[in-house]
């Protein structure tokens, strides 16, 4: 086990490496919708560069996706009351099979709470 986490998690390095890079590698912070959503809370402002570090080659800058299974906006709509607890299990557990790494032992539960802090900025309605 160990070892596919160890294959999963240097895969998203290498994706990360050559294909995308951060959001904040190439574009302003106050450019993005989700900039005026986090401006005021520290926790999510910093959690929004954590995700496009981390999270953005897979689910878009700024959690910006279209393709809906991996949209992060719509854990509410899809989740409801148990969003945070399906982030959690998801982000802990990972889902190999597609293609989510196992990030539990590789970020930290402040990070992934931080991460999850952005998230709650960005939800959508519909």
């Amino acid at each position: 086990m160990q070892h596919k986490r160890a294959i999963t998690f240097a895969l998203c390095v290498c994706v990360a490496a050559i294909g995308v890079l951060p959001a904040s590698a190439g574009t302003d912070a106050a450019q993005s919708p989700a900039a005026s959503a986090t401006s005021d809370d520290p926790t999510a402002k910093e959690g929004a560069s954590l995700f496009n570090q981390y999270c953005s080659h897979c689910h878009g800058p700024w959690a910006e996706q279209g393709e809906r299974p991996r949209d992060l906006r719509r854990l509410r709509i899809r989740y409801g009351d148990e969003a945070r607890e399906m982030f959690s299990t998801t982000v802990t557990n990972g889902r190999l099979e597609k293609g989510m790494p196992v990030w539990k032992g590789v970020l930290s539960d402040e990070v992934l709470g931080k991460i999850y802090a952005f998230l709650e900025t960005v939800q959508v309605e519909d």
